[in-house]
This record gives structure tokens, sequence and C-alpha cells, in this order.
């Protein structure tokens, strides 16, 4: 085949689609109006509140009044009040809760992970909890945590201290909701990580094993880099939930006792539907984002991108 029979062959596989369709301008305005409802979603949804909220984050806006451009002054009563440091306090002690639900929902996925009898009932038992209401979650585990609760009653019969109801009390109410949001998260990421642990190849690890490697060495050399891009995923989602923590807060103590579990979320909820401060709330909305962000790239840094090794 001469050069210019190559070039023309190119140029007709251009215009061809995947299935030897040629692409027409009448193909492109189809396959545009198919998506065309999910593109209005997008920007009505998504896209125009980010705008709007971020222009509201500059201004006085009380939902009665017209918006009033104010420059940076939100940020800089942000910056001096605070509840917001308090709150914002909170939500970063909250990232605790990422490599320890991370962690145990690896070792989960492994355990579930084993061809045994009745594993699907274990696997389905894990996940039970993820799809219960949160409403319904707290209303448990509040019953649980009170005085006299099943939580008081096992540490009592341990012969461990016992300090009343864990809510009530301002220095573990934070750390009771974070057990909360561990219980209840564990299945979500236990099914992430299955699904990753089945997408890596069992020939490398029965290779690794011929070769004389203990189960250790499979798992630290095969398994757990296998497992870096799931891991990128759910400790990026695990974090800005972390970050983002407000329904938990919402049912379980309302930011109490003395603004103890008052998360940087609550403290948003709190100016725009309680106080109608809703430049207040954008701006600490945006701050929030920002930190999101970083933690976001922290992530990327730790897992390499969530590249597997070569």
């Amino acid at each position: 085949m001469t050069s210019t029979q190559r070039r023309v062959s190119r140029r007709a596989q251009h215009k061809l689609g995947g299935t030897g369709a040629k692409v027409t301008a009448r193909n492109t305005l189809i396959a545009y109006a198919f998506m065309l409802p999910f593109l209005i979603l997008l920007v009505v949804y998504h896209t125009w509140p980010v705008i709007f909220g971020t222009y509201l984050a500059f201004t006085k806006y009380n939902i009665i009044s017209p918006p009033q451009w104010v420059g940076l002054a939100n940020f800089r009563e942000l910056f001096a009040d605070e509840q917001f440091w308090s709150g914002l306090t909170n939500s970063l002690k909250y990232i605790l809760v990422v490599p320890v639900i991370q962690v145990i929902a690896i070792l989960v996925a492994l355990l579930v992970n084993r061809p045994l009898k009745g594993i699907g009932f274990f696997r389905t038992a894990y996940y039970v909890p993820v799809v219960t209401s949160f409403a319904v979650v707290g209303l448990i585990w509040n019953w649980m945590y009170q005085q006299g609760g099943p939580v008081t009653a096992v540490l009592g019969f341990l012969g461990l201290p016992q300090n009343g109801s864990f809510l009530n009390n301002p220095a573990t109410a934070l750390y009771a909701v974070m057990f909360v949001t561990l219980w209840k998260g564990i299945g979500y990421y236990m099914v992430l990580y299955l699904a990753g642990l089945q997408g890596i190849s069992p020939e490398l690890e029965e290779a690794a094993t011929i070769d004389g490697a203990t189960r250790t060495q499979v798992f630290w050399n095969i398994t757990l880099p296998g497992l870096r891009p799931t891991i990128l995923v759910c400790s990026l989602m695990s974090t800005i939930s972390a970050i983002k923590v407000f329904e938990e807060i919402y049912v379980m103590t309302q930011g109490g006792p003395a603004g103890s579990t008052y998360s940087a979320l609550f403290y948003t909820y709190s100016r725009a539907f309680v106080d109608f401060q809703y430049g207040l709330a954008a701006a600490a909305g945006i701050i929030i984002a920002v930190i999101s962000i970083l933690f976001g790239l922290i992530n990327f840094k730790l897992t390499r991108g969530g590249k597997v090794d070569a």
C-alpha cells in the first residue's frame, strides 16, 4: 500500500465511528440531544448553585433584601468568629475516622473475599448499616449511649469507668459520634475494596506463593499495591465526608453539648437556615471546599495518584 493510500485510509477511519457508522452532523446532534437532559440538570443543580454561591460569599444576603456587595467582609467575620474555628477544628478532628475506617474495611473485605459457605450472608450483614436511614441509626445509638444503656452496661461489666451518657459529656461526645460514622461506613467501603480485590489477578498471588512468599509478603507486595486505585477513591470520599460531616451531628447532638460536636458544615447550616445569613454561610462553604481540595491533593500524594506499581 502506498503512502497516499494510507492517508486516504486514515481519513476514512477518522470519519467512521466505533461500529463503522459515518460520523455526520446529524449523528452528533442526536448524541447531544440524548445528553441534553443530564446537562440541563447538571447546570441547574450543580454548576449554577456553585457560581451563585460563590457570588453570595461576597455579599450580605438574608433572602428578603437583594444581595449587597460587601467584598471580603464575610471572610473577615468568619476568621474572627470563635464558633467557626471551633466547628472547623471538630471537622478536622473527624478526619481521624478516615485511616481507621479504611484499614478496617480492607480487613473485612479480605475476610469476606474467601470462598466460604454462607459468605453472602456476612457480606449482606456488613452492608445493612449502610442502607439504614441515619435517623434510625441515630435513635438506636442515642439509646445505646445513654446512662444505663448497652454501652455503659458493657463498660461496667468490664470494670471500666462510666461517666454518664457519652453524648452528654463534652470530652467524649465527638468521639462517640465518630464511632457511629465508623460503624455505619465500614460496609460501604468494604464493597468497594471487595471489588478491587476481585480485580487483582489471582495468578500474581499464586506465582508469589510458589516462589516462597508468605501471606504477609503477598499482601504487602501484591494485594496492597493492586488496591492503590481503590484506596485513593475510598480515602478521597471518606476524607471529604469527614470534613463535611453534618447528618450525624444534626441527628444525634445538634452540635452539643457545649458546642463540643459543632462542625464546620453545621455552622454553615446554622448561619443559612437559622440566622438567614446566606452570605456568611456561602463564605464558610467556600473555605470548607478549599480545605477539601487540599486534603484531596494530600490523598493523591500519599497514594501516588492511585497508580499501581509496574
